[in-house]
This record gives structure tokens, sequence and C-alpha cells, in this order.
């Protein structure tokens, strides 16, 4: 396998989870991972603008080739399902102005990948992720997703 970087995204209007991964074959290590968190209270325009701008920032300051993101899934309610499109909107859109190439994938696909099980809850997940890049401390749950779509798509690619 081609080394590769790839920037996983846990797309979200309030907490948009990011994670940074190099691959070089069968080793993963860890660039960064995090959540990006506008201020709730600001109107949906200006937290978009928020993730759009820390996002570009990630992208520069760790230059991955690929972007794999959730695909959008059964939301509370409709104005929730509505935010969480436009947060993806605004994460791809970044992506494409950086040259990247961007993949989606099903919250099934993303734990089955990370957990054997499609059916895994978020802790299943975040210990998986834990153990399979060998972090120690505590990650929020929005981080521990985008590194288990961005561990999606390195296997994705291997088995290509």
């Amino acid at each position: 396998m081609t080394p590769i970087t790839v920037i996983g995204i846990d797309p979200g209007s309030i907490h948009c989870g990011y994670g940074v991964l190099h691959s070089d074959g069968a080793i993963l290590r860890l660039i960064c991972t995090g959540r990006i968190s506008p201020p709730a209270k600001n109107p949906l325009s200006e937290r978009l603008r928020f993730i759009f701008e820390k996002l570009r920032d990630i992208m520069t300051e760790t230059h991955p080739a690929e972007m794999a993101i959730e695909k959008v899934f059964n939301a509370k309610n409709f104005i929730s399902a509505l935010h969480l499109g436009h947060a993806r909107a605004v994460a791809m859109l970044c992506a494409s102005l950086e040259g990247l190439t961007v993949s989606e994938y099903s919250a099934l696909e993303i734990k089955k990948a990370v957990s054997g099980y499609g059916k895994a809850d978020k802790n299943q997940v975040l210990q998986m992720v834990k153990a399979i890049l060998n972090i120690k401390e505590d990650i929020p749950f929005d981080s521990s997703d985008a590194l288990a779509v961005a561990i999606c798509h390195i296997n994705s690619i291997r088995f290509r």
C-alpha cells in the first residue's frame, strides 16, 4: 500500500470530530484528533464558517490526501438532519477546495471495520479506536468516531 494521510470527519454543527491518520502499510500513526466546537448560541451560518475555517487550518497543517466522512443517517428530527447535512457539506467543500478525494461510509460500515460488529455502541467503537491506535488518554466520542471513519477508509483502500 502506498503511504497515505487521511482525515476522518464525524460531522456536526455543534461538535465536529476530526482525526488525521497516516498509514504506510500495516502501521497506522495518529497525527492529530479533536473536535471543533463553535459557540452553540451563534447562528448556524457562523458555526458553519467556524467549522470551515478550523478544518481548513487542520488540513493546511497536516496535508491529508483524502477525506473520509460518515454518510447521512436518520437524525432525531428534521432540523437536526438539516444541520448535519450543512456541516457535512461544509466539510466536503473544504476538502474539495484543498484538492482531497472524499469518500463516504455508513455507520454500519465504520463500526464493522473498527469493531467487527456493525451495531457496536459508541463506547465499543471508542475502546477499539484507542486500542488500534494505542491511545492512552481519554478522547471524546466525536474524535473517536472521526478516527473510526479514517480507519475504515484506510482498511477499504487496503482491500481494493
